[in-house]
C-alpha cells in the first residue's frame, strides 16, 4: 500500500525528520486559505497521487502570489496525471499539499529498501537527487552511495557519518543528517515500510537539512499491525478492477490483452499466461482465486474478467487440489447464468471432483469449451479470441 506525501511527511514529523509546514486541500478556496496561513511569500501547490515525477507532468507549482495558489490549485485539482511511473490512463488527483517555499541551497537523495539478495535493510544516498535520480541511478550508479544494516545491531552511528562524509556534508550538517537517517532507520522498522525515499533532501541557504518530498510504501502483509496506516488508504489511487478484486479476496492485476484468464494459485496462473503467450495469444490479466473458493467468488470473478471491454474469451484453467473442481463448476454456471457471458469460455479442469465438474458443465444446456489438457485449453482460448 502506498501513502501521498503529505501523509508521509506526517508520519515524518512524528518521527522528527523535519519537513516543510503545509496542509492538505481539496479545493482552490481552501488552498488560498491554506497558503494565508502559512504565511510567507512563496508557496508550493503539489498534486497528490501515487506517483513520481510530478513536476514533470505539470503537477507541482510555484507560486509567489495568493491568486497563484488558488490558480494553481484550481489547475491541478481535477486533472489526471500521467507520468513515466504511472499506467497511459494516469492517476486521479483529487487533493493538493500546499506548503511554504524553501530556499534551496543543494538537494540531495536518501532512500531505504530490503535488500532481498542480503535479507537486510539497505540505505542508499546520493549528492544528485532531485527529478533525474532515476536516470543518475542508470547512468551513473557510482554516483549512489549505499550502507547495509545488521539487524542484530541496527542502525550504527559510524554508517551514518559514512554516507553524510560521502555527501559532502561537514559540520552540524552531519549531526543532523545522522538524526534524519536514525529516525528513517526506526520508522522503516516500526512501521513495516517496504520503500521509504526522500527526494531531494534539501540543505537550505541556512545550513538546514528538510525532507522536500516524501514517498513510503507499506508492506501490505503487515497491514494487520497497523489499522492506523489501513485508514490511509486512498482507493482512487489503484486500479477500479483490482480494487474491487480485493473487496473479494482475489488477486487481480490488468494486463493489455485479450484472453481473461481465471486460475486458482499463482504460480498456475503465471503459467497460465506463459501458454497463452507461447500459442501466439496475450492475457488481458492476472487473476488467482485462491484455494479456498466458491461459486460465490467465481461469480465475481466472471464479473471482474468481463467488466474489460478488451476480453474476446475467458479462459478458466483449475487444479483441484483444495478447492474442488464441482464447485467451481457451479460457479462458472451460476455466472453465465446470473450476468451473462457474451464471449467464448475456455473450461479445463483437473484434480478433485473434475470430472463431475465437467458433467455439470456439459449438462447445464450452456456452451461451454472443454479442453482435456493445459495446451488445449490455451490453443482454444487463442483461437476463439481470434
Amino acid at each position: 500500500m502506498n501513502l501521498h506525501e503529505y501523509q508521509a511527511k506526517s508520519l515524518f514529523a512524528n518521527y522528527g525528520i523535519p519537513v516543510p509546514q503545509g496542509q492538505s486541500v481539496s479545493s482552490p478556496n481552501d488552498a488560498r486559505s491554506a497558503a494565508q496561513a502559512l504565511g510567507g511569500h512563496v508557496w508550493v501547490v503539489k498534486a497528490q497521487a501515487h506517483t513520481g515525477g510530478r513536476g514533470k507532468a505539470g503537477g507541482v507549482k510555484l507560486c509567489r502570489t495568493l491568486d497563484e495558489v488558488e490558480q494553481a490549485a484550481s489547475e491541478i485539482l481535477g486533472m489526471t496525471l500521467v507520468t513515466n511511473q504511472t499506467s497511459p490512463q494516469g492517476l486521479p488527483v483529487n487533493n493538493v499539499l500546499v506548503e511554504e517555499g524553501s530556499e534551496i541551497s543543494q538537494e540531495l537523495y536518501l532512500g531505504a529498501l530490503l535488500d532481498r539478495t542480503r535479507s537486510r535493510i539497505a540505505f542508499m544516498a546520493s549528492a544528485a537527487g532531485g527529478m533525474n535520480i532515476e536516470e543518475v541511478a542508470a547512468e551513473t550508479p557510482d554516483k549512489i552511495l549505499t550502507t547495509v544494516v545488521n539487524p542484530s545491531t541496527g542502525m550504527l552511528p559510524f554508517q551514518c557519518r559514512k554516507l553524510a562524509f560521502g555527501l559532502g556534508l561537514k559540520g552540524d550538517q552531519i549531526k543532523q543528517f545522522s538524526k534524519i537517517m536514525m529516525a528513517l532507520y526506526r520508522l522503516y522498522s516500526e512501521k513495516d515500510i517496504s520503500l521509504i525515499e526522500i527526494n531531494p533532501l534539501i540543505v537550505t541557504t541556512s545550513g538546514q537539512l528538510i525532507a522536500l518530498d516524501a514517498k513510503i510504501n507499506l508492506d501490505s502483509n503487515a497491514l494487520y499491525r497497523h489499522q492506523e496506516l489501513v485508514a490511509l488508504h486512498d482507493i482512487t489511487q489503484e486500479d477500479e478492477k483490482e480494487a474491487a478484486a480485493a473487496q473479494h479476496d482475489l488477486n487481480y492485476i490488468t494486463l493489455d490483452g485479450s484472453i481473461g484468464c481465471m486460475v486458482n494459485g499463482a504460480g498456475l496462473a503465471m503459467a497460465t499466461m506463459d501458454m497463452v503467450k507461447l500459442h501466439g495469444g496475450e492475457p488481458a490479466n492476472f487473476l488467482d482465486v485462491g484455494g479456498g473458493t466458491t461459486a460465490e467468488r467465481v461469480t465475481e470473478a466472471f464479473k471482474l474478467i468481463l467488466s474489460d471491454d478488451k476480453v474476446k474469451t475467458v479462459l478458466v484453467n483449475i487444479f483441484g487440489g483444495i478447492v474442488r473442481c464441482d464447485l467451481i463448476a457451479e460457479g462458472i454456471i451460476t455466472a453465465a447464468r446470473s450476468i451473462g457471458v457474451p464471449v467464448p469460455v475456455v473450461v479445463r479442469l483437473e484434480g478433485t471432483n473434475a470430472q463431475q465438474g465437467l458433467e455439470m458443465l456439459e449438462s447445464s444446456g450452456l456452451d461451454f469449451l472443454t479442453a482435456k489438457d493445459f495446451t488445449e485449453a490455451a490453443k482454444k482460448a487463442v483461437t476463439a479470441a481470434a
